[in-house]
């Protein structure tokens, strides 16, 4: 940067100022938002050697029980052709267990082991941390209205996409 435009931005502030109509606007708002709570949530979780999907995989197992690399990946929502790469992570750290269907022989079935459940549970807490570093400009009251509605939005768009 030259002199000159360093001193054109200091002289006019308004250089620096995003235009009004970009901070009304939700789609832009919640881009950015998700720009930012990405990184967040991503480097949070790599201080632990974890990463999102990790949390997914995990999380889906306990809630809804064993299944198929498939179901996990529509679960999850993580392509299947990543979904090999995520399940030998947590099978090498003994967080999963792989075991032949046996109405299938040709497919797995994924289970969390114990030392998974144990580690979603220490996850749980790291994104309750993030999450509140997140939310922090928000009151309690402000965030048990927000994540529902963000839920309600995301929801007639899966349904209607």
């Amino acid at each position: 940067m030259t002199r000159a435009e360093a001193a054109d931005i200091s002289a006019d502030d308004s250089a620096l100022r995003t235009p009004d109509r970009l901070c009304r606007r939700a789609s832009r708002l919640l881009s950015q938002l998700t720009l930012r709570s990405d990184r967040l949530i991503t480097e949070g979780l790599a201080r632990t050697d974890a990463r999102k999907w990790h949390y997914a995989v995990l999380a889906s197992l306990e809630e809804c029980g064993p299944g198929s690399q498939a179901e996990l990946s529509r679960r999850s929502g993580i392509y299947r052709s990543d979904m090999v790469g995520v399940l030998n992570e947590l099978a090498g750290r003994q967080l999963v267990e792989r075991a032949a269907d046996p109405g299938d022989r040709r497919r797995n079935i994924i289970t969390i082991s114990a030392r998974g459940r144990r580690h979603l549970h220490f996850l749980d807490k790291v994104l309750d941390e993030l999450d509140d570093e997140l939310l922090a400009p928000l009151s309690p009251s402000e965030r048990d209205q927000f994540v529902p509605l963000l839920a309600r939005l995301l929801d007639h768009h899966t349904r209607t996409s």
